[in-house]
């Protein structure tokens, strides 16, 4: 059993992290010890691990608690799952090309902004409509 400031250093997580994510159970409730203090166990730290890592791929935590869901039987949420992560990966590659695109003006308004002698086209692009 860990308490809530070992969970915290293993898991990178912060106290309030983890009050909230019980809060919204996205944790189940986690167990007290008789002066009230949590008492997380291993179960406990591979499903805030598992929430961490769907973060990191840029799941909402709305679409984390129905992967969670899905972690239980995950034969049967083959499909769903499946669908899930390839609406995932198509939302990224969109972001991706807004990125690139807005790297591309952003770079070109620093050399422009380099190359002007007077004003700043940075500031220029910016006051436009």
């Amino acid at each position: 059993m860990y308490k809530i400031s070992e969970v915290t250093k293993r898991t990178g997580l912060s106290a309030d992290t983890l009050r909230y994510y019980e809060k919204i159970r996205l944790l189940p409730r986690v167990p007290r010890n008789t002066s009230g203090i949590r008492q997380y166990n291993e179960k406990d730290l591979s499903r805030l691990k598992f929430i961490k890592r769907a973060q990191r791929m840029n799941f909402t935590l709305d679409e984390i608690r129905n992967l969670l869901a899905m972690r239980e039987d995950p034969q049967h949420a083959k499909d769903e799952i499946r669908q899930l992560t390839a609406k995932k990966l198509s939302d990224i590659e969109s972001h991706l090309i807004d990125l690139s695109t807005l790297k591309n003006e952003l770079t070109l308004l620093l050399n422009l902004c380099r190359a002007s002698e007077d004003g700043c086209p940075i500031i220029e692009d910016l006051d436009k409509d």
